[in-house]
C-alpha cells in the first residue's frame, strides 16, 4: 500500500506525454490477447471470492494466496483498461502478469486485511448499493460493476467511457490529451476501484463518497477537514 494512501485500495498513474494521435484506434484490437486470458481469470475471481466469503465467515480472515490472486486478477484487469479502453493514458503495452510491473504508468494494489469482520461479510452487498447507485450513473450505463471492471468493448460503457473519447478525439485533433479530463477520470477509476474492492470482500473499509481525482492518491492531509491536527 502506498503509504500516504488514506485507503487500502489504491491506484496511480501517469499521463504519457508523448500519446499517438491515432494508436488508440488499435488499441482494444491489440489487447485481444489479454481480454481472452482475462475471461478466465475474472471466472477464477469469482470462484476464489466465494472460498473467501466462507473463510471470512468461519475464521475472520482472507486466505492470504488466494487475496494475492484475486489482487493480481484487478491489476492486470486495470492495466488492460488504461491501455485500450479507459482513459487511454499510454502507449505502453501491458504485460501478461498478476503481479506488479514497476514501471508501468499505472500501479494498482490493495493492502492485505489480517482480519475482516465475520458478520459484515453477510451484509456488505446491502451495505454498497448506494455506491452502486452513484457508480451505475457516474460510470457505468448500469448496474453491474463487476461488469465495468472487466469491459472488453473498445470503450467503456457511460460517462467514463464517453469522457475518455471525448480525451482521444481531442488528442486526435491538438496532439495533447487534456489534464484536466485524465484527472476526472482517475477520480472515477478510484471510486469505482474502491468499490469492487469493498464489493469483493477485499476490505471492510467502505469507500467514501468522494471523487479523488488526479494521478496520485490523495494524501491524510490533503483529506483533514480545515484546522485540524
Amino acid at each position: 500500500m502506498s503509504p500516504s494512501s488514506p485507503h487500502p485500495a489504491y491506484i496511480t498513474a501517469t499521463l504519457d506525454p508523448r500519446l499517438s494521435r491515432w494508436k488508440w484506434l488499435v488499441k482494444w484490437i491489440l489487447a485481444l490477447p489479454h481480454y481472452f486470458v482475462l475471461i478466465f481469470l475474472y471466472i477464477a475471481f469469482f470462484l476464489v471470492t466465494i472460498v473467501a466469503f466462507f473463510s471470512i465467515l468461519i475464521t475472520g480472515r482472507y486466505p492470504r494466496s488466494l487475496f494475492r490472486f484475486n489482487v493480481g486478477v484487478i491489476r492486470w484487469s486495470m492495466r488492460v483498461s488504461y491501455y485500450s479502453s479507459t482513459v487511454l493514458g499510454t502507449d505502453a503495452y501491458p504485460p501478461f502478469t498478476l503481479k506488479e510491473a514497476p514501471g508501468y504508468p499505472i500501479q494498482v494494489d490493495v493492502t492485505y486485511p489480517e482480519r475482516l469482520s465475520r458478520g459484515l461479510v453477510l451484509v456488505k452487498w446491502l451495505l454498497v448499493i448506494p455506491q452502486f447507485l452513484v457508480i451505475a450513473i457516474l460510470v457505468t450505463s448500469g448496474w453491474d460493476i463487476f461488469r465495468y471492471m472487466d469491459d472488453y468493448s473498445p470503450f467503456s460503457s457511460g460517462l467514463i467511457g464517453l469522457l475518455s473519447l471525448v480525451a482521444v478525439v481531442i488528442l486526435t485533433v491538438t496532439g495533447h490529451y487534456p489534464r484536466d479530463l485524465f484527472d476526472f477520470l482517475m477520480g472515477l477509476l478510484r471510486w469505482a476501484l474502491r468499490v469492487f474492492v469493498y464489493a469483493s470482500l477485499m476490505t471492510d473499509k467502505y469507500p467514501p463518497f468522494r471523487l479523488d481525482m488526479g494521478g496520485s492518491e490523495p494524501t491524510p492531509a490533503a483529506l483533514a477537514p480545515a484546522g485540524a491536527g
